[in-house]
């Protein structure tokens, strides 16, 4: 069964329900498993595989655009037909967050740091164009990462937005993106740049990629009224909880090599304090007394929502996408949806 794609109406292309993620790629992963995993996508309909400029995650100086560059040996060896058969994402790095390696210490969203990032990015990925290039982070002060709570006294300078829009616009142009999209951002900054694009008739953001699961559905709000009116879609990061609605954490269990076990201090801790666990376990009990995988049960809810584009799955292991691939598609009726939305009375966004 061939996967279903769905549109991203301001990029003027659509994308497969399911799209590959690549944030283990270089730290996880090693270049010839990551190879091994885009084969494996493309040969099972996926057609979007999201990457960033800061990956692999966690980041770090000696790490730092490894994942791209990964990417971009596995073109330079497929060639340009391959290439053609997929949509390629990344993003810049914004501002802050102690990373001082990126751009020498510069990694504000200025026109001049956006047209550098990109260049950059393109030559790692031995590409000529990036087709989906997105913002990995608002350069204002926004609540993200696992924070929810708006907090006036951390205002700072920042870019304006549209000096932002409008680099995007001279990258299309340039024919170096063919669309641009945001990530980590609020209901505000959509609908604020959508009204500055429509106001200076610059190319409006394509999509929105943000946390979306069972344990985090603040998309569900304000968001998705946002999401419907402007038509940009959801590229939902982490549907799995960092793996923790896969069930392989149940109990306290930390299996070796996961990545919980491995980084749990650099940013599990939002998936795993307890009352997130509570949750999850909920969660897939739920899921295996319908004969489902929790796996299925994540997904299954995140893909038929209809603010949806595409669920970015990861995996370090081949059969942990097979197993991906088998559950998404399965059908969640009312009466289920009721029983998840009772858990989620008692858990409010645990995950967050």
């Amino acid at each position: 069964m061939a996967m279903e794609r769905r549109p991203l109406p301001h990029a003027g292309f659509s994308v497969s329900v399911l799209s590959l993620g690549t944030m283990t790629w270089g730290e996880q992963n090693t270049p010839a498993e990551a190879h091994s995993q885009i084969d494996w996508a493309l040969d099972h309909g996926i057609n979007l595989i999201d990457t960033a400029e800061m990956y692999p995650v966690p980041p770090g100086e000696a790490t730092y655009s490894h994942t791209e560059t990964i990417i971009g040996q596995w073109i330079a060896k497929a060639g340009s037909e391959k290439r053609s058969q997929f949509y390629l994402a990344s993003k810049v790095a914004g501002p802050g967050r102690d990373r001082p390696w990126i751009r020498n210490g510069d990694s504000a969203l200025s026109a001049k740091n956006i047209q550098w990032a990109c260049e950059d990015s393109l030559k790692r990925l031995n590409t000529d164009v990036i087709d989906l290039y997105q913002i990995h982070w608002p350069d204002r002060n926004v609540a993200a990462f696992g924070a929810w709570q708006f907090r006036p006294e951390l205002e700072r300078e920042t870019v304006p937005l549209l000096e932002q829009i409008q680099a995007m616009a001279d990258l299309i142009k340039q024919g170096k993106i063919r669309a641009w999209g945001v990530s980590n951002e609020t209901s505000w900054g959509v609908v604020r740049m959508m009204a500055l694009a429509e106001q200076h008739g610059l190319p409006k953001p394509a999509s929105i990629q943000n946390a979306y699961h069972l344990m985090n559905r603040y998309a569900e709000a304000d968001l998705a009224e946002v999401m419907f009116r402007e038509k940009i879609p959801l590229l939902a990061y982490s549907p799995l909880g960092m793996g923790v609605l896969t069930g392989k954490y149940d109990g306290g269990a930390r299996p070796a090599g996961s990545r919980v076990t491995l980084f749990e201090k650099n940013f599990g801790h939002r998936y795993t304090r307890p009352i997130a666990m509570e949750a999850a376990q909920q969660y897939n009990a739920l899921a295996r007394s319908w004969g489902l995988t929790p796996t299925a049960l994540a997904l299954a809810y995140v893909c038929q929502q209809s603010f949806v584009a595409s669920a970015i799955v990861g995996a370090t292991k081949i059969h942990q996408l097979e197993e991906q691939l088998a559950g998404y598609s399965a059908t969640l009726e009312k009466e289920q949806i009721k029983a998840i939305d009772a858990i989620a009375s008692r858990y409010s966004h645990p995950a967050a």
